[in-house]
Parts: C-alpha cells; structure tokens; sequence
C-alpha cells in the first residue's frame, strides 16, 4: 500500500459528483457531518459498560466517541508529524491524518445495539441458540450467509449504516469519504472467514461497496489468507484510540460508583508511571484535595503517555503495517512499565468491572428484551398478512424494507430497526408489545 493512493478525498457514493470548493476539508465535513446525524445523537442513550445514570453521571456510547474523537486526532496528528518529517517534499496529505480518524472515532461505535456489547451478544444467541435458528435453512437455501447473524457485529453493522441507501435516503448512506469509512474496518473480511473470534467487517450486503473501497484506495489481500484484506493503515490508530479511553475511562467510572475504591483506582493510574515523571504527578496531585480531580488529572497524564507510545509504535511499524507483515493492536507493543500497567487494568477490569452485578444486569436484561424484540418483529415480516403482524409492522418506520425479497433480507430489516434503538426505546418498546405497559388514555 502506498499513502498517495491511502489518502483519497473520494466520497462514497457520489464518485461522479463534482462539488464546489469548501472552506472545510473533505475529512473535516466527514466530522461535521457525523456529529450533526440522528444515529450519531443517539448514542447518548446508549449503555456503554454501566447501566445509563441516575444521580451519577458515566460514560454512554456518545460520551465515549467523543472522547475516542479527540484522542484520535492526537494520535493523527503525531503520526502525521512523523511521517512528514520522514517524507518531506510534501506530495502527500499527511496533515489531514488527524482529521480523518477523530471523524471515524466518532463513527466507530455507531452500528453497536442498545445495552452495549451484550445486545451483540444477545442478538447472535438469539439466532444461534434460541427461536432464530430455524430460519437457518431458509436464509441458506436462498443464498444468504448466516454467518452475518449467527456472529452479529457492531463494527460491520457500522459499516452498513455509513453505506447503506435506505429507503427514502441519498446514494452512497452518509455519503463519506473512502479513507473514513477504510478506517473503521477492524476486521476486513466477510463473516465466513471470521474464525473462533466471530468478528467481521461487513456483511454479505455490503461486500462488494467494502471491495469498491479496497480497490480504490489500494488496500491490498494478507499474505497469509487471500480471502482476507490487509487493515486500511489508519484503522491502528482508531483502534488505539478506543483502547486507550474504554480502559482508562472505565476505572475512573467504576470508582464514581464505588465498584473500585479511590485508592485501588489511584493505585492503578500511579502503575504508568515511573521515576521523577511519577514522582512529578504525586507533587501535584498533593496540591489538590478533591479525589475526583486528582483521578481526573491521573487519566489525562495516561492518555498523554499512551497516545505518545502508540504512535512511536505505528511509526517505527510503518512499513510493516503497509505490507501487512505487521499485524497487531498498537497497544499492544508499547514498551515496559506502561505495558505491564496496562495489563493490570485491563485484568481489573474483567475481573471487578464486567463482572460487577449492574453489568451483568444489564446483560440479563438486555438479552430477555432482545429476544422477544428479535422474536415478535421477525414474525411479523415474515408473515405479514397475520392481524396482528399488520400492526406491528406499522411500529417499523418506512427507511426499513420490511418487503425485502429475501429471508436474509427481511432479518436484516429487523435488526436494522433493533439495533438503531436506544437503551429506552427498546425497553418502552418491549413494555408496550408485552402488554406491560399502556400509553394514557
């Protein structure tokens, strides 16, 4: 892969189209342009790890994207110094590097379900393991891959709400840029070749506009599996972004709610840190005594120290990450007493964090209401001349082709619907369909 072809303003969906010239760059409307949509509004009421606030705020997934955002565009904009230093006659658009991952950090998380990770879950065990299996055969006979519900992916479903023309809307989705949409695609391949992970970068829907993009910005196969695409270079430093904030954002949340004490959360953040740069960070910490901005100061040297080795590692990997010998998260390869304190949140976390009773909670919940959500809806598109089918269809709004000519089609149409719900709609939804709850008469 080569940066001159890497950094193409095309946008998807308009190739043909001619635009005036504009103040902002094409990457700096792809920011705008996300931060200004409904689905992107949404995220607000979206669980991230933690049940959505009472009188405690933490995180939701509109929170966390802006956050990713901005640690993105620190991430951009050292590798692009970089680079720059590294290949100085200017003839490639280094500079827009930051503009281009904060905008695909904000659209990262923006195909994941309400109730975070376990609406993922909840959906693929739905067609897995519970009444969504024996549509199985059908999907198959017609020519549908399975595979696409059985390991249901947020980042692939991000894709298809980015590239997708619904109903009523323009060509091409959102109309972004190749490298935005390149730069979210952890995983370029089809959910086929997903492997024991289950994830994947796109559905069978939309393949052939992930290999339009491909091809137009030279992203080449791996050379250790043909069927598989080499990562677009920017997705490293999407990836690193969320891997920086979900981590250290999720101990300072699980403190605010006494899940971890103040000092077992201090003692984590203190971990980074060594020598006179930690003995510096304890000379000012002593200079306040509110905990929450001691913590608060804690988490903005880590994501300091974070983002300046991510991008040391993507620069010293750079040409490995072009021909596709390299292969890693960037976390991963930072060096010495940062890695290891890492490590040591990322083990907290499993064990006090995603264990802790409000999460699993949620999970419960969350797999209960997308069952029958999943369960009532799918009935409905696929036997729509029953009575009451008729008026649950009318709950699906008209950017949803309930009339797809397919089996896998008709699904998809539903977990479009589903997955573009918030925490609330879906659990009013449920009420309402269950009989639970009646609007006021």
């Amino acid at each position: 892969m080569n940066w001159n072809q890497l950094l193409s303003g095309k946008r998807f969906g308009m190739e043909e189209y001619h635009e005036r010239k504009h103040e902002r760059t094409d990457f700096q409307r792809d920011y705008d342009r996300l931060i200004f949509s409904s689905p992107f509004r949404r995220l607000q009421n979206k669980t991230q790890v933690f049940p959505l606030p009472g009188s405690i705020f933490v995180h939701n997934r509109l929170t966390h994207s802006l956050e990713v955002s901005c640690v993105g565009r620190s991430l951009g904009n050292n590798v692009a110094k970089g680079l720059q230093a590294r290949y100085p006659d200017g003839s490639v658009n280094f500079p827009e590097i930051g503009s281009i991952v904060s905008a695909a950090c904000l659209a990262h998380d923006m195909g994941n379900p309400p109730f975070g990770h376990s609406g993922e879950r909840a959906i693929s065990a739905y067609f897995s393991e519970g009444n969504g299996k024996k549509l199985e055969e059908k999907v198959r006979a017609e020519g549908g891959r399975w595979e696409d519900f059985v390991h249901f992916e947020g980042n692939a479903n991000a894709m298809r709400l980015l590239t997708h023309q619904f109903i009523g809307r323009r060509k091409g989705g959102f109309a972004l840029t190749y490298c935005t949409l390149a730069s979210i695609v952890k995983y370029p391949y089809a959910s086929i070749h997903a492997g024991k992970k289950g994830k994947f970068g796109f559905f069978q829907s939309e393949e052939e506009s992930y290999l339009r993009i491909a091809h137009e910005l030279g992203i080449g196969h791996h050379p250790d599996d043909p069927r598989r695409y080499l990562r677009y270079p920017l997705v490293y430093l999407v990836e690193a972004a969320d891997d920086i904030c979900y981590q250290v954002m999720d101990i300072e949340d699980a403190c605010k709610l006494h899940i971890l004490t103040t000092e077992e959360a201090i003692h984590l953040m203190l971990d980074f840190f060594e020598g006179e740069r930690l003995e510096h960070i304890r000379k000012v910490m002593r200079m306040v005594d509110d905990t929450n901005e001691q913590i608060a100061y804690l988490r903005s040297c880590i994501i300091g120290l974070l983002v300046d080795e991510c991008s040391r590692v993507f620069l010293e990997n750079e040409e490995g990450i072009l021909d596709g010998s390299y292969d890693s998260p960037l976390i991963e390869r930072i060096d010495g007493h940062a890695k290891q304190a890492y490590a040591n949140c990322s083990a907290t976390a499993y064990k006090k964090i995603y264990r802790a009773k409000e999460v699993l909670d949620i999970e419960l919940a969350g797999y209960h209401i997308f069952s029958h959500l999943i369960d009532s809806l799918t009935e409905a598109v696929m036997n729509q001349e029953h009575a009451y089918s008729k008026l649950l269809l009318q709950r699906i709004p008209e950017q949803y082709d309930t009339n797809a000519a397919t089996t896998y089609g008709k699904i998809q149409c539903v977990l479009d619907y589903i997955s573009g719900m918030t925490d609330v709609y879906a659990l009013d939804l449920y009420r309402k369909i269950t009989g639970m709850s009646l609007p006021a008469v």
